[in-house]
């Protein structure tokens, strides 16, 4: 049966080695890291020293100085992204139903910097002195209400939290709104700001975290023999989705198309994925079928890739049992080599970069890629990005609590 194709008209992205769309894919394909040594606090005590922290980012180019001190970074990081993809879509609330556009949108953690802050001021100097801005500065949902009020979009407005997941699952779920007749257009992607004391050694001290702190660039190193976990990230990555009609008929520029949307839980391990990776399998397979296509039309996937032990074998032992055959015309990458892991806002990063990879027919590359696994054996464009033809893509991003969200990208047609 026959659907509305679901297109992509915007783009907008904050990340630690690029601070708009195009400063992060030239980065991207030159395969510049974006991690380095943490500069947000006194990390001398910490067992991991190193973060994907924003660079030279200028949030008063987007807000006013007023504004932003009534925001968490993360909510400052999803209204500079959603500028950019508005500003590229041409968007314009005021022209069209502002009823018919909605926001969803992905974050693992929400306001952690801010609830650090005012956990260390009622410590220190009581409760009467925690701000009255906390509350709104810190619940998860706060940055997809301050998108809706500054662009005026009165459709629907949800806010999902599906830990490393939550922002591809926010675009899945964009999407099933325009499908269902919901809105014509929705704004939706992720955003984090956990570079944080606490953050840092909470997933430290699980481990989970790479300790290569001698040289900050090299550490994320997914698929590489020698990984020794992922790198903090943080930062946000919108796009503006929209009815293929709807697009036409305001005379958008269309970008790509989101053609399908998978998601499963493993329902195995708190933080483990399932042995063989058989949750992702399924994930990816339901994205797939959702976009009407064969297993060899998929060109390439921007990978989960973490750069932990587990997450990277049993990833590329999911994608071999799936696609069997096809893998030896398969690429694969992680941009999280360059970036760290963004968390909540993963998939939203790598969905920009899926649309710029369809959009250049380029793919980055995954860098630090310098002793292969035999557990990782497929094609993951170690260390160069690789020109090539693209039509369709899937981007992967797992999380713990066993969540696995997959969408499907394609050329538009």
């Amino acid at each position: 049966m026959s659907r509305d194709k679901i297109v992509i008209t915007g783009i907008g992205a904050v990340a630690p080695n690029g601070n708009n769309v195009e400063e992060f894919w030239t980065n991207l394909t030159a395969g510049k890291s974006g991690i380095g040594n943490i500069t947000y606090f006194d990390s001398s005590n910490h067992r991991v020293k190193i973060a994907g922290e924003l660079s030279g980012f200028k949030p008063d180019s987007v807000l006013d100085p007023k504004e932003i001190r009534k925001l968490d970074p993360f909510s400052v990081y999803a209204l500079a992204a959603t500028q950019e993809a508005i500003s590229m879509s041409g968007l314009d609330a005021q022209s069209l139903n502002p009823e018919r556009i909605g926001v969803t949108i992905g974050t693992g953690v929400g306001g952690i910097q801010t609830l650090e802050d005012q956990q260390r001021v009622i410590d220190h100097k009581g409760a009467r002195r925690v701000s009255p801005q906390f509350v709104p500065k810190m619940i998860a949902n706060i940055a997809g209400g301050h998108l809706s009020i500054r662009w005026g979009l009165r459709g629907p407005n949800q806010t999902v939290t599906s830990a490393c997941a939550s922002a591809t699952d926010a675009i899945g779920m964009a999407m099933r709104l325009i499908l269902a007749g919901d809105a014509d257009a929705m704004v939706t992607g992720g955003t984090e700001a956990s570079v944080t004391a606490l953050t840092i050694a909470g997933f430290a001290n699980m481990r989970a975290l790479s300790q290569a702190n001698e040289i900050p660039e090299k550490a994320s190193r997914p698929f590489d023999m020698n990984r020794d976990g992922f790198v903090l990230g943080e930062g946000a990555g919108m796009l503006v989705i929209e009815r293929e009609s709807h697009a036409k008929q305001r005379g958008a520029s269309i970008l790509a198309e989101l053609a399908g949307y998978g998601s499963t839980d493993d329902a195995f391990h708190i933080t483990q994925p399932s042995e063989g990776g058989t949750g992702a399998l399924r994930a990816m397979e339901r994205a797939i079928n959702d976009a009407s296509l064969h297993l060899n039309e998929i060109d390439y996937i921007n990978a989960h890739g973490t750069s932990t032990p587990y997450n990277d074998k049993n990833e590329s032992a999911a994608i071999k049992a799936l696609f069997r055959d096809h893998c030896k015309n398969l690429k694969i990458s992680s941009t999280k080599s360059m970036t760290g892991h963004l968390l909540g806002a993963a998939g939203g990063i790598e969905a920009v970069a899926s649309v710029k990879s369809i959009l250049d027919q380029t793919l980055p590359p995954t860098i630090n890629y310098d002793t292969p696994d035999p557990e990782c054996n497929l094609d993951y464009v170690p260390n160069f990005a690789q020109s090539c033809d693209v039509d369709a893509i899937l981007s992967n991003t797992f999380g713990f609590g066993g969540h696995n969200a997959v969408i499907c990208i394609r050329k538009y047609i």
